[in-house]
C-alpha cells in the first residue's frame, strides 16, 4: 500500500457511505459508519452533519466543518474496490438498442 495516496474526489452514497476517487485512480466506497468514535467525529454520525464532508486540495483527504478528517491511506483501507464488472453492465444496459 502506497502511503502517499491522496483522495481526489468525494461523493456522497448513503447513511455513512462515500464514493472516493483516489490519486491512483481507484474508486473505493468507504462506509465510516463504525468509524465516528471520539470527540471530533462523535457529531458526524448526526448525517445532515456528516454529509457536509469536502475534499480539501491541500491535504488530499476529505474534511468535515468541524475541523474532523480521516487519513488518506486510512480511507483506502477501509474501503472496498468498485468492481469493473458493475460499471461494464452500466455500460452495457444503455447500449441496447430501443
Amino acid at each position: 500500500m502506497n502511503y502517499l495516496v491522496g483522495v481526489t474526489e468525494a461523493q456522497y452514497v448513503e447513511d455513512y457511505k462515500i464514493v472516493i476517487t483516489f490519486t491512483t485512480g481507484e474508486q473505493r466506497i468507504v462506509d465510516l459508519k463504525g468509524q465516528l468514535h471520539g470527540e471530533m467525529f462523535e457529531p458526524l454520525k448526526d448525517k445532515n452533519i456528516f454529509m457536509q464532508f469536502r475534499v480539501d486540495k491541500d491535504i488530499r483527504t476529505i474534511v468535515w466543518p468541524n475541523g474532523a478528517d480521516l487519513a488518506p491511506y486510512s480511507l483506502y483501507e477501509i474501503g472496498k474496490p468498485i468492481k469493473e464488472k458493475t460499471k461494464r453492465t452500466s455500460k452495457t444496459s444503455k447500449a441496447k438498442p430501443a
